[in-house]
């Protein structure tokens, strides 16, 4: 059976005898001839090449990466190479062989010589293992068999699955920690004084919300605006927010601890990536000479100018959101269906919403495309080095791309808009729009829940449906039809490969990026449990419920719907980490920069201390917040441009009656905004470090172990001195 073990398949179309691609791939397959390959032909709809490399193959391999005792072993040796290093070899053997045209397997693919490459998934008892305790729905809170994982895919998708089982693991704290906020808010909070007074404004007459077709305002008529509002805006939300920072810093430790000993089980630490790639070089051609590291200043200019070009354009995108924002207000404001102008700030936020997470979708191929641009223009020495450079400029392009629209909502709606007589207008036609009396981290909450929710459902189902739909195609177009047999024909059409290799080719195709895709949705979602996660607390329990499906619906489609995937070697995460820890920085920032300013924390915190009937002595059980709402709002004087009108409206801002200026109140309550925020945003860095060095990124026996080696492989080198060699 050992002459049915086939590393590695090609696939062609069936080109005319003497055509250009039947000689580009005849001049193909010789080369592998000449390295020492086996190939077996299989004719059906399509040609199907076998390709076998020679047991000298991966004794070199082992010989060039292994210690010098194991050089002494026979050649029967590459018997212990796994099959996934089998694979790697094959793999990186093929992409590098050149032709007498000079060209690769990736060029004659362009060309259409040859139409798919891949590993196969063969009947294997690790596959089955795989398939019933991993690929299926049955066992979807079971753990994550991670050994048998490494020995199928390799250590690279392995430690993504560990990565990320441990990342859902951590969530169930952070879970029940956003669901004890929301709980306090719905209970302790849902009584606040400040939406008490709101609803009891019968008699507060507000400024209308748009120029034509709107009227007056009753403040009281957003009573359930306001009761949402301080579910999430409360005291509660201040702890979560720093216990979040505590969190994600807690979590990476804690990786990093994990990582070191699936590292060391894994005997990862003396793998050196560059090393092997230098000898993979040296196997597939002993005259290889090494590509040099090389850095230009102009290319990396260019490279910075295109990049910020980029961002400013994703900036832009946000923009248009607002504007789109804006003039929806207004038109669903003048609208005569009372639906929807009296629900048009909402539905303005909910469409803007759904624009933004289409916006998401769209740019996000296009920020793809972008990147691999720029990563060209760069130059990477290695496929290892291209892919860092990638993922550094497809997250910075996706963060834009994600987070533009709901910065703007957390950080500038509202504060930008001007006041009545002197509104900010976009093409001196539009008002922008304003903040509910309340506050703005509703619209903020609104926004994250829509995408999140819509990222979380459409995407998943997409991401699930295309590849299963493609697959039951690709398995109707491809199966070959019966045709008569010819004489001597009969032997291969009953040739035991043929059945496994047309399996395997009406699988979908691997992407070369399909687990940078799998980080990448991982990382933004992380993004959004921790960035601006005070403004919306149960991100962390839509990313649980989320990463317990995406497990196994990832492992469904390696399993049963993609090709088998090119297994790659890693000793960690690679610069995903660094990645993390970014996010990690962030969301102490934004984090703080929300309670500081989109939250009315601070504001109901000046007046309670500065301001209300309390500082006047008057304590007798009296809500210190009381008075609030009617402190917050100004007065605008409409006589000033209609004099008959005895109507005082109101509006949500800290100005004079007289000349709108801003009020001493809006200064203090500014220079409490900017003190809370330094003290915040010191007291979790603190917290992060103080967690960061009281967590060793490398546990104590992993480091005992590590040291017991070194003292067992240099005890073992002595003994080969012998007395006699040693000078004097």
């Amino acid at each position: 059976q050992n002459e049915e073990k086939w590393d590695f398949v090609l696939v062609s179309d069936i080109h005319e005898m003497g055509s250009e691609k039947e000689i580009k791939r005849k001049k193909f397959l010789d080369e592998l001839s000449k390295k020492g390959f086996t190939i077996k032909k299989i004719e059906d709809t399509k040609l199907f090449y076998g390709v076998r490399a020679s047991p000298r193959i991966f004794w070199k391999y082992q010989c060039l990466l292994t210690n010098p005792d194991s050089r002494q072993q026979n050649s029967s040796a590459h018997q212990d190479v796994p099959v996934t290093t089998r694979i790697r070899i094959v793999h990186f053997i093929l992409q590098n062989t050149v032709t007498s045209d000079l060209e690769k397997l990736h060029d004659l693919m362009q060309k259409k010589v040859f139409e798919a490459a891949f590993p196969l998934h063969k009947k294997e008892e690790i596959r089955e293992i795989l398939k019933k305790k991993w690929a299926r729905w049955r066992v979807i809170f079971k753990k994550q068999p991670i050994e048998e994982i490494r020995c199928y895919f390799g250590e690279k998708v392995a430690l993504y699955f560990a990565w990320l089982g441990w990342y859902t693991y951590m969530l169930l704290f952070a879970a029940l920690a956003g669901l004890v906020t929301v709980a306090a808010g719905a209970t302790v909070f849902s009584s606040s004084q400040v939406s008490k007074e709101i609803c009891d404004a019968n008699d507060t007459i507000m400024c209308p919300l748009c120029d034509q077709n709107c009227s007056f305002w009753v403040l009281s008529d957003t009573c359930t605006y306001a009761k949402v509002t301080h579910m999430i805006d409360n005291e509660a939300t201040v702890a979560f927010a720093i216990i979040m920072a505590v969190w994600a810093t807690v979590f990476l430790e804690l990786w990093k601890r994990e990582r070191a000993k699936v590292a060391t089980n894994w005997d990862l630490y003396g793998w050196d990536e560059e090393e092997e790639e230098l000898a993979l070089q040296l196997i597939n051609n002993s005259q290889h000479e090494p590509q040099l590291y090389q850095h230009s200043y102009l290319r990396s200019t260019i490279v910075l100018i295109l990049a910020l070009l980029m961002v400013t354009l994703l900036i832009g995108i946000a923009h248009a959101l607002v504007i789109y924002r804006a003039v929806a207000m207004a038109v669903l404001a003048q609208s005569e269906a009372d639906l929807l102008s009296k629900h048009a700030d909402t539905i303005a936020v909910m469409t803007g919403a759904v624009l933004h997470y289409i916006t998401i979708v769209v740019m996000t191929r296009v920020n793809r495309h972008v990147a691999l641009f720029l990563c060209d223009l760069e130059k990477p020495r290695t496929f290892s080095q291209r892919e860092k450079n990638f993922t550094v400029k497809i997250f910075i392009f996706q963060f834009f791309t994600n987070f533009s629209s709901l910065i703007y909502i957390a950080f500038f709606l509202g504060r930008i808009n001007g006041h009545p007589g002197h509104y900010v207008r976009i093409a001196g036609h539009w008002r922008l729009e304003e903040c509910h009396p309340s506050g703005c981290i509703t619209d903020l909450f609104i926004q994250m829940a829509v995408i999140m929710v819509l990222k979380q459902t459409i995407s998943n189902i997409m991401e699930y449906l295309i590849p299963w739909i493609s697959h039951q195609l690709r398995k109707k177009q491809k199966r070959p039809k019966k045709r008569s047999m010819m004489l001597g024909e009969e032997e291969e059409a009953e040739d035991p490969c043929k059945k496994q290799w047309l399996n395997n080719y009406e699988l979908n195709e691997v992407n070369v990026f399909s687990l940078f895709n799998e980080y990448l949705e991982m990382v933004i979602q992380y993004s959004f449990t921790t960035i601006f996660v005070a403004a919306f607390p149960l991100a962390p329990l839509l990313a649980l419920i989320n990463n317990v499906v995406e497990i196994h619906m990832d492992a469904i489609k390696m399993m049963r719907l993609r090709r088998r995937m090119v297994p790659r070697k890693a000793k960690d995460i690679g610069i995903w980490l660094q990645v993390l820890e970014a996010i990690g920085t962030l969301a102490v920032i934004g984090n703080g920069l929300v309670i500081a300013i989109t939250s009315d924390f601070i504001p109901v915190q000046v007046y309670k201390y500065m301001y209300s009937p309390c500082t006047r002595g008057n304590r007798t059980g009296m809500d210190c917040s009381t008075g609030y709402i009617n402190n917050s709002l100004s007065v605008f004087r409409i006589q000033d441009f209609e004099p008959h009108t005895t109507v005082l409206p109101r509006y949500r801002d800290y100005r004079n009656a007289d000349d709108y200026t801003y009020t001493v109140q809006f200064w203090h309550i500014f220079a409490a905004r900017l003190a809370f925020l330094i003290l915040f945003e010191h007291v979790a860095l603190c917290v992060k470090l103080i967690a960061a060095w009281y967590i060793p990124d490398v546990p104590q026996k992993v480091k005992n172990q590590i040291l017991l080696e070194k003292y067992n492989n240099l005890h073992n080198d002595l003994r080969w001195v012998m007395p006699w060699k040693v000078p004097g």
